[in-house]
């Protein structure tokens, strides 16, 4: 399992040997991140990159939604867009935790979108994801 770096606080270097070196790491990571097992431990490292605070669990609605865009906009741009959507109305939720983060990812892998016939609520989903889903349906059926 590869070990994501912590990038330097610092102002990236300009020069050209330390661009062209900036690149060919950023090949290399990209590799790496096309591996479906390294993705997953990107994917959670990612979250956990993007808690400023020593002791912060939880990430704010619309830094999610940006990350979400980014991380995972161009493998599930539908199920991404749709749960930005959900949680920029919702009144329930102010920040979203690293289980329910982790959980919308096996949401996206493992749930038929947008028909949701595999959904199970029963299933160990968190509370956030069913109330996505109730939403989705509900939406679906005034349209």
């Amino acid at each position: 399992m590869p070990t994501w770096p912590r990038l330097p606080q610092q102002t990236l270097p300009t020069t050209p040997s330390s661009l062209k070196k900036l690149k060919k790491e950023l090949t290399e990571l990209k590799k790496e991140v096309a591996n479906p097992y390294n993705f997953e431990d990107f994917y959670c490292y990612y979250f956990r990159y993007c808690l400023t605070e020593d002791k912060q669990k939880n990430l704010d609605i619309q830094s999610v939604c940006v990350l979400l865009d980014l991380v995972l906009g161009p493998k599930f741009r539908h199920q991404v867009d749709s749960f930005c959507d959900f949680l920029k109305i919702q009144k329930e939720y102010k920040a979203v935790n690293m289980d329910q983060w982790t959980n919308f990812f096996r949401f996206c892998q493992e749930i038929e979108f947008p028909e949701l016939k595999n959904y199970d609520a029963c299933q160990a989903w968190p509370l956030i994801l069913d109330n996505f889903v109730d939403w989705l349906r509900e939406k679906s059926k005034s349209a």
